[in-house]
């Protein structure tokens, strides 16, 4: 494991805010019951009720999450990144889910989220690293400008643009985006 991956686990491991290249586009993210997921909503300017992503290469990692687990052997990694909408467990943070009764998960095979979700042993929160309604950081200056050192970590982003992923919600098989 490189060395700023270890960084980052620990950062992830001690309540902090990372921002790093996903499957998708640059992210930032957080573990799922930490403190952070309030500060991680107060950065973007994100509204509560929208709920966030959580991104594993683990469906293991999604079971504490969901109403169903059975359903997550369905997930599948596919060509094109895909997020998955599932009845939400009773007992997850509400700011994971929104104001829905759905949790959106996506189960991706990149190398770096899945070391993060092995030396963390968690699934991670991810959400675009961008102001909302702004477009994602696509570099390291543009990270700075818009959460003014306030991220705790930066694993730098990728050069390749990059598209957000497909939604789908795993039960009716509506297509969201």
């Amino acid at each position: 494991m490189k060395v700023n991956t270890r960084l980052a686990a620990n950062i992830l491991h001690n309540g902090g805010i990372v921002s790093l290249p996903t499957d998708t586009v640059q992210g930032l993210s957080c573990l799922p019951f930490s403190n952070a997921l309030q500060r991680l909503i107060e950065l973007k300017r994100r509204a509560c009720h929208k709920g966030l992503i959580l991104i594993s290469n683990d469906r293991k990692q999604f079971e504490a999450f969901v109403e169903n687990p059975q359903l997550l052997a369905k997930i599948q990694v596919g060509t094109e990144p895909t997020t998955y909408l599932l009845k939400a467990a009773l007992n997850i943070p509400p700011l994971l889910q929104g104001n829905m009764d759905t949790i959106a998960i996506r189960l991706t095979n990149n190398p770096l989220i899945a070391d993060l979700c092995g030396s963390t042993n968690s699934a991670l929160v991810s959400t675009s690293a961008n102001i909302s309604g702004l477009p994602v950081a696509q570099t390291n200056l543009k990270l700075r400008v818009y959460f003014n050192n306030q991220l705790d970590f930066i694993i730098s982003p990728n050069t390749r643009k990059k598209t957000p992923s497909h939604i789908v919600n795993l039960t009716t098989g509506e297509k969201i985006r």
